[in-house]
């Protein structure tokens, strides 16, 4: 590995570390004619996936494209980078675990709202607003009462817990 300083090939490893739960490792090095320090991450190289947009195009599948979509969603809310990041790598997971090799836009559509339901509901609504493309406000709300309705608990069901 080249020193990134330097430009020297001679560097060590100095230490290394699982990340992304054992799915890569973090290397710190050091080169051995500058002696600055510096991080690689060694992971296991997917299967290229394509997205099929709706138009038809297709595009190679952009892991930044997913967290940069997540983080808009996610804007002044409680998600964390680290949230983010770990929805973008069970998406990503799962994708590759189709075994399928062209993957349709609208399907990494819905398990971004999925995973978003489940964790924000603002971050979900902001998601589903573009999505879905929202024209104007009583779509907005008929998603906003969809999704009250799903959290609404029943009333005899409210009898049961006391």
């Amino acid at each position: 590995m080249k020193c990134p300083y330097c430009n020297n090939s001679d560097t060590k490893v100095i230490d290394s570390r699982p990340v992304e739960d054992g799915l890569a490792i973090r290397r710190r090095r050091e080169c051995e004619k500058c002696k600055k320090r510096f991080t690689t991450f060694e992971k296991i190289e997917n299967s290229l996936l394509v997205v099929v947009k709706n138009d038809g195009r297709r595009e190679s599948f952009d892991r930044n494209k997913l967290i940069n979509g997540l983080l808009k969603a996610c804007e002044k809310t409680k998600i964390t980078y680290e949230d983010v990041e770990k929805i973008a790598e069970r998406i990503e997971r799962g994708l590759n675990n189709t075994m399928e090799k062209e993957i349709e836009s609208k399907m990494i559509g819905v398990l971004i709202m999925d995973e978003l339901r489940n964790l924000d509901q603002v971050a979900y609504v902001r998601f589903a607003s573009v999505y879905h493309k929202f024209t104007d406000v009583n779509t907005f709300v008929q998603e906003v009462n969809r999704l009250q309705e799903k959290d609404r608990v029943r009333p005899e069901e409210r009898n049961e817990e006391k």
